[in-house]
């Protein structure tokens, strides 16, 4: 089969990276204007990018854009880890927000912080052998 890439893929990769940095570096000096909300939609804006660009990469788009249509999308492609499979559906119980008559969202705690952004570090080290350092 002859892939064909998707332009702008290492666009995506790059704001991916820059979202997660941007997220890491954040919690790391306990910056205030940064909440937990923010965090996780920093990190999980990252994990969205970057599978984004390997799918664009490999000539491919995700279904739709919840962690567990991402994982999906992602799943056509490489064999995950079952332990990384249930830290990015873990994300998308903060939120639920496709629908308005079942809108709803939960503020993540300090403990979920720090498996919401270890879980963008995997997914980050996971896809770079595929995208490139």
């Amino acid at each position: 089969m002859n892939i064909v890439q998707i332009d702008n893929w290492h666009d995506y990769q790059r704001d991916g990276e820059q979202f997660l940095q941007t997220a890491l570096g954040a919690y790391g000096k306990k910056k205030k204007t940064f909440s937990s909300d923010t965090l996780y939609n920093l990190t999980c804006m990252a994990i969205e990018k970057l599978i984004m660009a390997f799918l664009m990469k490999n000539g491919d788009l995700a279904d739709n854009h919840t962690m567990g249509d991402l994982l999906s999308s992602l799943q056509r492609h490489l064999d995950l880890q079952p332990e990384l499979v249930e830290k990015m559906l873990f994300l998308d119980t903060f939120q639920e927000i496709c629908d308005l008559e079942s809108y709803q969202v939960r503020i993540p705690g300090e403990d979920d912080i720090l498996k919401i952004l270890a879980t963008g570090e995997e997914v980050h080290q996971q896809l770079r052998p595929y995208l490139g350092a």
